[in-house]
């Protein structure tokens, strides 16, 4: 029983390990000695990983727009800005499965820090979110032919 709990925590610790190795570095994103735990969560942690899961991200986010009859390429850009917007804080389903996508890249340590401040923390996940796509919404477009 002991060698099985010590094989399941060594698996644990080279999970987190090979996440952290994973991430982007991003120099951009500043840590501060002055700023607040959510602050530094958003820097440390969700801005690397949403980094890493861009390519996912604006993939689900095309898949969302055609199960919804491609309206969004009906609109104008300023539109399009809002369609972003209120597709992932209004569409509880669309945000939930979002959200994971993030969660599940969190280490143990993280995931426990997460959990002590979820609501705040899952704010600045959805606002980090929607202004990354927003700031990509080239990438929302249709492919067109070369023809």
């Amino acid at each position: 029983m002991l060698l099985s709990l010590i094989k399941i925590e060594n698996e644990m610790i080279d999970r987190d390990e090979r996440l952290l190795r994973q991430r982007p570095d991003l120099p951009a994103s500043k840590i501060k000695d002055n700023m607040s735990s959510e602050e530094y969560f958003q820097n440390a942690v969700l801005r690397p990983i949403l980094k890493f899961q861009n390519d996912i991200l604006i993939e689900v986010f095309k898949t969302y727009i055609s199960k919804r009859k491609n309206v969004y390429y009906t609109l104008n850009q300023n539109q399009k800005l809002n369609y972003v917007t209120h597709s992932i804080q209004k569409d509880i389903k669309f945000r939930n499965q979002l959200k994971g996508m993030i969660v599940g890249l969190f280490s143990l340590e993280e995931y426990e820090l997460y959990t002590e401040n979820s609501s705040a923390l899952n704010k600045r996940m959805m606002n980090l979110m929607i202004q990354r796509i927003q700031n990509q919404l080239q990438l929302l477009e249709p492919a067109t032919s070369l023809e």
